[in-house]
């Protein structure tokens, strides 16, 4: 999660993308929540390999990881210098049983994680499997290629960028020699050609389909990904006691965060409020809407709006950042 997040700018400016929320939760916890569902084993530790942030988001991480019963580490990546790099910047890590994650998705599954293959990629069916990283599997599911961004139909089994290595160990030695023999696909080190080098010496890789597979990667994707999660999980969404709603309706499903001020307004449905934001006079709908957030006289639809943002408005559309201010009342 080092990556500037540029498709999700403004609300990357001043933190990582996986720590935007989701129905009221951080997206890298939420796909923490999600691995540990499917894991058999206890995971004793979390590694994140970020950019430099700041010690505020390095702090939220190891929160996350206490949080879900874990021991946080935090990685600096220095450099974009390739999925491979960025694995190999927690080192340290990569010991026995380890799981790997691209911390800009979500995902819904149904199985348990059998520890015993060597390695488990994460796939799901797509309709346009040319933008994606695919693999092939023979006639007992074991995977035979890795092909990446296929220019003529080859399968559509997409990688979605969670992967499962009985030996950590064997994947450092792996990385370890693309970078020291400086083997780059596309002027970076690689993780596919570091399955694929896996492959090669018999380590059998097996995939398993996850039945929704929800990305995070602009606002268009992260809205619809959050309307995904509230239906999904509907039925742990309660309006908490703190909230204070006058003469306003919520159409469920919608995360309401603490202390929230709704007036006058209808919300949702599919809508994230987060804690201690205001809505008076308003309509929205699909929409995320982060904390200490004022809104009034608006009338929002497949909207974002960052923390500590004003929006006096119209009807529109928007997408605002971290403190920003956007008064259409008096114009």
């Amino acid at each position: 999660m080092a990556g500037r997040g540029s498709r999700l700018r403004p609300h990357t400016l001043t933190v990582p993308k996986p720590l935007i929320p989701i129905a009221g939760k951080p997206i890298v916890e939420r796909l923490a929540e999600d691995i540990i569902a499917v894991s058999t084993e206890k995971v004793d530790e979390i590694a994140f390999i970020t950019g430099d942030f700041g010690e505020d988001v390095d702090e939220q991480l190891i929160n996350i990881a206490t949080r879900l019963g874990a021991k946080g580490t935090i990685f600096k990546q220095e450099e974009p210098l390739g999925t491979a790099h960025a694995i190999y910047c927690a080192k340290k890590c990569l010991d026995g049983p380890v799981i790997v994650a691209f911390a800009d998705t979500l995902f819904q599954a149904n199985f348990e994680l059998n520890t015993e293959s060597d390695g488990i990629i994460w796939v799901k069916k797509v309709e346009d499997p040319s933008s994606f990283g695919v693999i092939k599997v023979d006639g007992t599911g074991i995977i035979t290629e890795f092909i990446e961004k296929p220019t003529d139909f080859i399968s559509d089994l997409a990688i979605i960028g969670i992967y499962f290595f009985k030996d950590g160990k064997k994947l450092k030695e792996e990385i370890e020699y693309l970078l020291n023999n400086n083997i780059q696909s596309k002027g970076e080190y690689q993780l596919t050609d570091v399955l694929q080098n896996l492959k090669s010496k018999n380590i059998n890789f097996t995939s398993v389909e996850v039945d929704e597979w929800m990305d995070c990667g602009n606002k268009i994707a992260t809205i619809l990904t959050n309307s995904k999660i509230l239906e999904i999980k509907k039925n742990e969404f309660k309006v908490p006691a703190s909230a204070h709603i006058e003469n306003s309706l919520i159409v469920q499903p919608c995360f309401i965060g603490e202390n929230v001020i709704i007036k006058n307004s209808k919300i949702g449905p599919y809508v994230s409020v987060g804690n201690k934001s205001e809505i008076i006079n308003s309509n929205l709908n699909n929409s995320l809407i982060q904390d200490y957030t004022i809104i009034e006289d608006a009338n929002l639809t497949n909207s974002m709006i960052g923390n500590h943002a004003t929006y006096f408005g119209v009807s529109r559309s928007i997408s605002i950042g971290d403190y920003s201010m956007l008064d259409f009342k008096n114009k």
